[in-house]
């Protein structure tokens, strides 16, 4: 599977997200209290951009007019029709055994691991041929 680097992990606050394309996909990248996560931002329900929803909490009720908000900022809601979505694993709280959104691992790594050296140009010959600059590749 190819790497890449998307953001520097101080790019993206808790509680927000943000939207990166890889290899043509949109896809949105979140901060759950300092952990991240991505997921494609398209819903399995009906295509919306499952990502431009609102990142809530999970809302449960033991009877009826008693109400508690769980996992602030872990649920995302569908633009749409409102499906919620576990950020954390993709996971439909509307359909849980067959409706998933696409989710990707996600790392932090130090940019020194990413990106060692020595570090060589690549280089092209040059010539001059009747005041016209020719590279050769």
């Amino acid at each position: 599977m190819a790497r890449h680097v998307v953001a520097a992990a101080d790019e993206i606050a808790p509680g927000a997200s943000k939207l990166v394309t890889i290899s043509g996909r949109e896809i949105g990248v979140f901060n759950v209290n300092g952990e991240y996560f991505a997921l494609l931002n398209l819903c399995p329900h009906a295509g919306a951009a499952l990502c431009r929803g609102k990142v809530t909490g999970l809302v449960v009720s033991e009877e009826p007019g008693k109400y508690q908000l769980l996992r602030q900022g872990e649920m995302l809601r569908c633009p749409w029709h409102g499906w919620e979505f576990d950020i954390r694993t993709g996971q439909s709280w509307c359909d849980p055994k067959t409706m998933r959104a696409r989710s990707y691992p996600v790392t932090v790594e130090p940019g020194s691991e990413l990106a060692k050296g020595p570090y060589v140009a690549e280089s092209f010959p040059v010539t001059v041929e009747d005041a016209y600059l020719v590279i050769e590749m």
